[in-house]
Parts: structure tokens; C-alpha cells; sequence
């Protein structure tokens, strides 16, 4: 998925953990996931490196779509779909 089409996606939750270190922003976004419905997307900033790394593996395990990562200023904004 390019930029300009995350662009226009449609995120329904956002979770902010830029404050927290790993393993917080996959905690975050483990509680989070559950207010979201099948086929909605969630959106996770984080400023910590191992997110980069934590939250394609857990979407692999929980059979979530992984869609992509963007770096921003001093942080990351990570994209997914629940299944």
C-alpha cells in the first residue's frame, strides 16, 4: 500500500504510545484491538524501535493483516486490520 492510499484510508482507532517503551505500544495495542470490529483499521504511533518489529509478528500470530509502516518525525505510525 503506497502513502497517498493510506491517505485515504479510513482508521478507526488510533493509539497513541509514544510515550511508553517496549513492551507498551504492543500492550497498548493489544487492549486497544479489542474495541475495533472485524475488517476495521487501527493505527499505532510509537517511538520506540521494537515496535517495528513486535507488531507485524503479533499480527502474524493473531492472523491480523499487517498493512505497512510510515516513519514520521521521531516516530512511526503502523497500520492494521483486524480480521
Amino acid at each position: 500500500m503506497t502513502t497517498e492510499e493510506l491517505s485515504s484510508l479510513k482508521i478507526d482507532k488510533s493509539v497513541d504510545a509514544r510515550g511508553t517503551a517496549c513492551p507498551g505500544p504492543l500492550l497498548a495495542a493489544k487492549k486497544a484491538i479489542g474495541e475495533i470490529q472485524g475488517g476495521q483499521v487501527m493505527e499505532i504511533l510509537s517511538a520506540d524501535e521494537g515496535t517495528r518489529r513486535d507488531i507485524p509478528k503479533w499480527c502474524t500470530k493473531k492472523g491480523y493483516e499487517y498493512i505497512r509502516v510510515i516513519e514520521d518525525s521521531g516516530y512511526f505510525k503502523l497500520y492494521m486490520r483486524k480480521s
